[in-house]
């Protein structure tokens, strides 16, 4: 079997960002498909936050190995101050030393046919271009999200390092797998001589996970429990911002169309709890808002199978990027209501799946109205086609990765 070392920060046991879920599913398909993973990892030091419930389903048989790593923010700051320096490109850029001689050793060790690394965290592309300069190994280098973008990152130091990474992934790299279709268009009109090499390599929805959650027992449900809507995941104020969502809310209620206890918008484990209640507070719709803290990833998709509704919230200054969720929120069966650009490709993966209803996060008055079809029995419009479904699994997308493989 050949061998892919996969360089990753986001892996088990860090908790919050669905960004692991993409290493991870490869991790457990690739197998199946000619290809054994070896994991290059960050310290659980450096994560926020961590939880054990993934590290279960990491094969007992993957070599993983973690190489020491800090957050610059959290670990040499003084007084909440750090060099900014110390965190370019990133906050983990010490990562970057130790894992370069690790990953030499696993190379050593394990004779890998290639190497993956992925982004976020662009360090982990730093330590996949030095392992491939030092090795001659073939290089992938996967992109959740883009990278150098107008006005992103903002502060202009950051930003040039992002381009520089991005330049020598795009000028380096045998493979550059990008997960939406803008972004792929993006890229290869910014980088014509790299066209060849850069391909669509979207998230996915694991199965065999939607299929442990689904034997999860369900919580009792009390008489004249209102209708659920999840948002699960993070809210950015900016990327994300939920202000209309909520402004909307006071809009329905305000006509008679909602009153306290016909329906709850819950936000599960959206970091920013405080932003939301003052929103909610502001709005005066606090009995409609629920904050909900973080759970474990297999109570987190069956609370999504339960639900009245998914809620996706994207900006338009996310065109070319789907929140990874979105594959989640399709397998689980509920309807989805897109908040979101319609010209962007959230928009679009949407479409695709059969779910043409949309309402632009910047607006109030179409989130209210979205959300009152939704209530007055438009449900089955906003439920994603089946055959929409079966082609969204991690399993397929492992496949395709390592067909690409194959041909390196």
């Amino acid at each position: 079997m050949k061998k892919l070392l996969m360089v990753a920060f986001h892996f088990p046991p860090l908790a919050g960002s669905s960004g692991i879920q993409r290493t991870l599913r490869f991790v457990q398909h690739l197998p199946r498909h000619g290809w054994q993973p070896l994991v290059l990892s960050a310290h659980p030091r450096a994560y926020e936050r961590t939880a054990d419930d993934l590290l279960r389903e990491v094969p007992p048989d993957t070599v993983v190995r973690r190489a020491w790593a800090l957050d610059t923010a959290r670990h040499l700051s003084i007084g909440g101050r750090y060099i900014g320096a110390m965190a370019r490109p990133d906050r983990w850029v010490s990562w970057r030393f130790d894992a370069v001689r690790v990953g030499l050793e696993m190379i050593r060790a394990h004779r890998p046919d290639a190497i993956w690394s992925t982004h976020p965290i662009a360090t982990a592309h730093l330590i996949g271009a030095a392992l491939h300069r030092k090795t001659g190994l073939p290089w992938i280098a996967d992109f959740r999200d883009p990278m150098a973008q107008e006005g992103y990152p903002s502060d202009p130091k950051t930003w040039q390092a992002y381009k520089r990474i991005e330049d020598m992934a795009l000028g380096n790299a045998s493979m550059c797998t990008f997960t939406t279709p803008s972004a792929v268009r993006s890229y290869q009109a910014l980088y014509p001589q790299a066209a060849a090499r850069i391909h669509l390599l979207e998230n996915g929805y694991d199965e065999e996970a939607f299929a442990a959650a689904a034997r999860r027992p369900e919580p009792a449900a009390a008489n004249g429990s209102p209708r659920v809507l999840l948002h699960s995941g993070i809210v950015y104020p900016g990327d994300r911002d939920p202000s209309q969502l909520i402004a909307a809310l006071r809009l329905l209620h305000d006509s008679g169309r909602i009153r306290p206890g016909t329906l709850v918008v819950r936000f599960r484990a959206a970091v920013h709890d405080d932003l939301l209640r003052d929103m909610a507070r502001q709005h005066g719709v606090e009995p409609y808002i629920e904050i909900a803290p973080p759970v474990g990833y297999g109570d987190a998709l069956a609370e999504m199978m339960r639900v009245d509704g998914l809620l996706v919230l994207q900006a338009s200054s996310c065109n070319e990027q789907v929140p990874a969720k979105l594959y989640e929120y399709l397998r689980a069966g509920r309807p989805i209501l897109g908040l979101t650009d319609p010209a962007g490709d959230t928009a679009g993966v949407m479409r695709e799946a059969g779910i043409a209803q949309l309402a632009r996060l910047d607006s109030a008055p179409e989130i209210a109205a979205l959300l009152e079809h939704c209530l007055d029995g438009g449900r089955n419009t906003l439920l994603p086609t089946a055959a929409a479904v079966s082609a969204a699994s991690r399993e397929g997308r492992a496949r395709q990765l390592a067909g690409w493989l194959d041909t390196l």
